[in-house]
């Protein structure tokens, strides 16, 4: 799904030059859950980026699903994150004046689909992610985990051949972010393809594998032999809770 060989980025800054990856060899198979690691200014997010095709490579290639996007022009870029990228950002990035049903639908006014199949699309995506009461609210009339889970579903509306998402739980309390994380290893087990930006490890260890960066480099690869399970652990946080109040 994901190959990238050699890639480097490069910022200039009038005669200076900062090296944000360097070499990245990095391969995700199809169907992996990804957790990708490290401390601020390690290059995770430009990797994020780049994967996202929100920004180019300096030198190296980046193969994503078969096709090397590495030379394209922002047109074509464009329509390769319309067509195969579904992005779940920490703020969520919802339009605060339409309703949730019609945020989820937006994605979908690019690719050129009729009102009709729009709605119903949206529909589906809303009650895969189990807001099919709440798609008529708008932003601020959900909580944060609401607004999350209208996020995925808008990612997941297209049919990407990847979900990119950073830092999903991190405005977010505990019991909601296990939900978001109950979320997306459900969507997983059902194919998905998933690259999650974090730094908690705790929530990298809900997935099957942690890519480490630092400096701009890969220094760890390691898989996840027992993932945390989300549902598991909603459970003893509502115990804990339970027992707090008593």
């Amino acid at each position: 799904m994901i190959k990238t060989k050699n890639l480097t980025k490069i910022y200039k800054n009038g005669s200076i030059e900062v090296k944000a990856l360097v070499d990245v060899n990095l391969h995700i198979e199809n169907g992996e859950f990804v957790a990708i690691m490290g401390p601020s200014g390690s290059g995770k997010s430009t990797l994020m980026n780049i994967l996202g095709c929100l920004d180019r490579v300096t030198s190296g290639s980046y193969v994503l699903d078969g096709v090397d996007v590495s030379t394209m022009g922002d047109r074509e870029l464009a329509r390769i994150r319309n067509r195969k990228i579904g992005f779940v950002f920490q703020s969520f990035n919802l339009l605060p004046r339409i309703t949730a049903l019609h945020n989820v639908e937006l994605p979908m006014i690019y690719s050129g689909i009729s009102a009709r199949k729009r709605r119903k699309k949206a529909e589906l995506a809303l009650e895969k992610v189990g807001l099919a009461d709440r798609m008529h609210h708008k932003p601020n009339e959900l909580s944060g985990g609401q607004r999350q889970r209208v996020a995925i579903a808008r990612a997941l509306v297209n049919n990407p051949a990847i979900i990119l998402a950073d830092e999903p739980t991190g405005n977010l309390d505990s019991h909601s972010g296990e939900e978001i994380m109950a979320i997306f290893q459900r969507l997983n087990k059902e194919g998905a393809t998933i690259v999650l930006v974090t730094h908690e490890r705790d929530i990298a260890l809900h997935t099957r594998r942690i890519i480490s960066f630092r400096d701009g480099s890969l220094v760890k690869d390691e898989p996840v032999t027992k993932p945390v399970d989300a549902v598991d652990m909603m459970a003893k946080l509502s115990d804990m809770k339970d027992k707090h109040n008593i």
